[in-house]
C-alpha cells in the first residue's frame, strides 16, 4: 500500500513553479468519437412506483403537472429543442461523471434529472456501466444500477418515503461525481453537499456531511434549512451557492483517499467568496475512506480568467490530476446573436469561449494552499486531421461548445476520454434547434499528460 503522504519528488515539482504562472496550452488530437442520441431512455424498474414510470412531469414553467407525454417543449434560452417532456421511461441523459475501468468499459452517472429539486421527483437516480465503440461510434449500455434507500439511511424524508421500494430521485440528491470501488460506489452530491456511499446494487450505505476547516458546508438546498415564518426574521445561513457541490471527485491511486471538488467557491463569514490572487477559488477536500471521515486537509483550485465552474476531476497519479474548467456559454461564435440581450431562436446569446481541461498538481501540506496549474488543452480547438469526428467538426477541427462538459478520465499514458452532460432536453450547443446528444471523445494528449 502506498504511503498516504505525497512523494518528496512530486512535492518538489509541485512547489518549484508559481501557482498562477503563465498557463501553457498543449495540443489535443481526436482519436475517436462515440455518440448516444439525446432521446435515449431506460424503463423504470418493475417494482418502482407508478410515479417513476414517466419522467419530466413537473418541468412546465408554472410547475403544474403535465401528464400527457411529449407536451412540454425543451428550451435553451429562446431556442426550442426537438425533445419534449414528459418522457416514457427514465432518460439516460445528463452523464455527469465518468470512470475508466481496467477492462476498457466505463461507469457513468446520470445527474439529478431536470435541474433542481422541484422538478425532479420523478427522475430516478442511476449509474450506468457502458462500453464506447470508438470504431463504429456507438454507446452500449451494459447495465443500469438504480439507487435506493431500503434501510432508511437518508437523514431526511425522501420523495418515495411511503413507497414499498424506496428509490432515490432527483428531489433527494443531485449526484454529479462517481468513483467505483470494490464494494460499491462513492458519489458526490450537490444539494447538501453530501458524500454518498452505495453498494454494488445501488443501496445507500452512508451519507456524509461536508466539513471544511472544522465547519459544516451547506447549500440553500440543505434539508436542515427552512424559510422562517416571519418575513422580518433572519434568513437561514448557508455558505455555498445552489448547485455548487461536488461536481468533481477524484480517488487516490491506492484507493485510500477521495478528493471531492466543489463546483463553486465557499463564502466567508463576511459574505465574500474565497479567492486566490483575486480569482474565485474552489475547495478540494480530502476524505479518508477507511475511517469514513474527512481528514481536515484541503486545497484551493483557482479559476482562470474566463472560467466560471468545473465539470469533473480525476487523478493521473499520486499528485497530479485532470480538471475540466468551463464558462457558462454554449454554441459557436459564428452563430452569435446580434443582440445578446434579445436572444432569438436561431442564434446563441452567449457562445462558448472557455472550455478547457487543466492538468494540476497537489502540494503536500493540504492546508488550503492552491494547486498548481501545469497547463491545459482547449476543447474548442481539437485537431481532427484524420476525420475521426462523426459530428461537430469543421475544417479539420473538432469542438465541444456545450455549456456543461462533465466527464474526463485517463485511458493510458497518451489518451483521455471526455464527454458532455446534455442536460436533456434543455441544452442545445451543437445546433440552435436540437437537444445535444451525449458525445464521448477519445483524445490523444501524450505531451499534455507528460507535462510537469
Amino acid at each position: 500500500m502506498r504511503a498516504a503522504l505525497l512523494s518528496a519528488t512530486a512535492i518538489a515539482i509541485a512547489l518549484a513553479s508559481p501557482v498562477l504562472a503563465e498557463e501553457k496550452e498543449y495540443p489535443a488530437t481526436l482519436a475517436g468519437q462515440a455518440v448516444l442520441p439525446a432521446n435515449s431512455t431506460v424503463p423504470a424498474p418493475a417494482d418502482a412506483p407508478e410515479h417513476l414510470k414517466q419522467a419530466g412531469k413537473f418541468t412546465t414553467p408554472d410547475r403544474k403537472r403535465a401528464e400527457a407525454l411529449g407536451t412540454v417543449p425543451g428550451k435553451d434560452s429562446a431556442r426550442v429543442t426537438h425533445v419534449k417532456l414528459p418522457l416514457d421511461g427514465q432518460p439516460l441523459q445528463g452523464f455527469s461523471g465518468i470512470k475508466a475501468m481496467d477492462d476498457g468499459t466505463f461507469w457513468v452517472l446520470s445527474d439529478n434529472g431536470f435541474g433542481n429539486k422541484l422538478n425532479s421527483s420523478d427522475a430516478a437516480l442511476m449509474l450506468h456501466h457502458i462500453r464506447l465503440d470508438w470504431q463504429n461510434g456507438g454507446v452500449e449500455r451494459l447495465d443500469t444500477v438504480f439507487l435506493t434507500d431500503p434501510d432508511k439511511v437518508v437523514p431526511f424524508p425522501i420523495a418515495m418515503e411511503g413507497a414499498n421500494a424506496r428509490y432515490l430521485t432527483g428531489a433527494d440528491f443531485d449526484i454529479e461525481s462517481i468513483q467505483p470501488v470494490a464494494d460499491g460506489f462513492w458519489i458526490g452530491d450537490e444539494f447538501g453537499p453530501y458524500l454518498l456511499k452505495v453498494d454494488r446494487q445501488g443501496r445507500l450505505q452512508a451519507v456524509h456531511e461536508t466539513m471544511v476547516d472544522g465547519k459544516p458546508v451547506k447549500s440553500p438546498d440543505h434539508p436542515t434549512l427552512t424559510t422562517p415564518a416571519n418575513p422580518k426574521a433572519p434568513m437561514p445561513s448557508f455558505n455555498l451557492k445552489r448547485s455548487g457541490g461536488y461536481e468533481g471527485m477524484a480517488i487516490s491511486p491506492d484507493g485510500n483517499r477521495l478528493y471531492a471538488l466543489l463546483e463553486a467557491p465557499l463564502f466567508t463569514a463576511e459574505g465574500n467568496v474565497e479567492t486566490v490572487d483575486g480569482n474565485p477559488a474552489l475547495r478540494i477536500i480530502e476524505f479518508d475512506i477507511a475511517k469514513g471521515d474527512w481528514t481536515g486537509r484541503s486545497w484551493t483550485y483557482p479559476l482562470s480568467k474566463g472560467g466560471e465552474a468545473i465539470g469533473d476531476f480525476n487523478m493521473i497519479n499520486e499528485t497530479t490530476g485532470l480538471v475540466i474548467e468551463r464558462d457558462n456559454g454554449a454554441g459557436m461564435a459564428d452563430k452569435a446573436c446580434a443582440d445578446p440581450a434579445n436572444p432569438q431562436p436561431d442564434c446563441f446569446d452567449k457562445p462558448a469561449a472557455f472550455k478547457r481541461i487543466y492538468k494540476i498538481a497537489l502540494t503536500a501540506d493540504g492546508k488550503g494552499e492552491p494547486v498548481r496549474k501545469i497547463g491545459y488543452i482547449d476543447l474548442l480547438a481539437i485537431k481532427d486531421p484524420n476525420g475521426k469526428a462523426r459530428q461537430g467538426a469543421s475544417g479539420g477541427v473538432y469542438t465541444m461548445p456545450f455549456v456543461t462538459i462533465e466527464n474526463v478520465d485517463v485511458i493510458d499514458d497518451a489518451h483521455i476520454v471526455v464527454g458532455n452532460d446534455n442536460n436533456l432536453p434543455f441544452s442545445a450547443g451543437r445546433t440552435t434547434d436540437k437537444a445535444d446528444d451525449n458525445e464521448f471523445v477519445l483524445l490523444e494528449v501524450g505531451e499534455f499528460l507528460k507535462a510537469e
